[in-house]
């Protein structure tokens, strides 16, 4: 099983989330921004480095949010996703096609990965408490 981490990143009362390219794997779909754990890498360190090759900016990876197990038809992943704050820099996509910001309650209005959608579930749920 693969190891990829998701960033929940709240600003504003807002999510980002980004949308693959027509190319990608999962093409148009939307996620919450991450990558994969290389070899020697922990979860943190790794969204560090995606946020700044994705993005060009800077985060401080905060708490554990959850996770997600999920198989594609490549293999299993297990998605991790960590509370993610904006340190230095502007978003600017690198892979992605598109960038947004929004509320929790609007979330289920996009078509997301199927491994980020208990990610997007608990996301709302904590909304409701």
């Amino acid at each position: 099983m693969k190891n990829v981490t998701a960033a929940i990143l709240i600003e504003g009362g807002k999510i980002l989330i980004a949308r693959r390219k027509a190319d990608d794997h999962l093409a148009f779909k939307w996620e919450f921004p991450g990558g994969k754990v290389e070899p020697g890498e922990t979860p943190e360190e790794c969204l560090k480095r995606e946020m700044k090759e994705e993005f060009n900016v800077e985060v401080r990876v905060g708490d554990y949010f959850g996770e997600s197990i999920y198989t594609y038809d490549y293999g299993q992943i297990r998605l991790l996703a960590y509370l993610t704050y904006l340190e230095k820099g502007v978003l600017v996509p690198q892979v992605h096609g598109e960038i947004k910001w929004v509320t929790r309650e609007k979330l289920q209005d996009f078509d997301f990965a199927p491994a980020d959608i208990p990610l997007v579930k608990k996301l709302q749920e904590e909304e409701k408490e």
